[in-house]
């Protein structure tokens, strides 16, 4: 009997710290996009569409690499 008052209130915190995870992960945004990275296993890296469908980064790398991919197949 000495046991469940210890075992209840760690059950309570376990359950509060879930809840707390499982919301925060909802909030940042863990769960928005379920389909795009299984998806993106499947395309090969060197393919421009591919490429294409990536955000580009603001500074100038992203053109520095379109430069080097057609540096590549030339």
């Amino acid at each position: 009997m000495n046991a469940l008052y210890y075992l209840i209130p760690i059950a309570i915190i376990l359950v509060i710290a879930a809840t707390w995870l499982f919301f925060w992960a909802v909030d940042s945004g863990q769960y928005d996009d379920l389909d795009g990275p299984a998806h993106s296993i499947l395309f090969d890296d060197d393919d421009p569409a591919h490429q294409a469908a990536q955000p580009e980064h603001s500074n100038s790398t992203g053109s520095q690499s379109a430069e080097n991919n057609s540096d590549k197949s030339a």
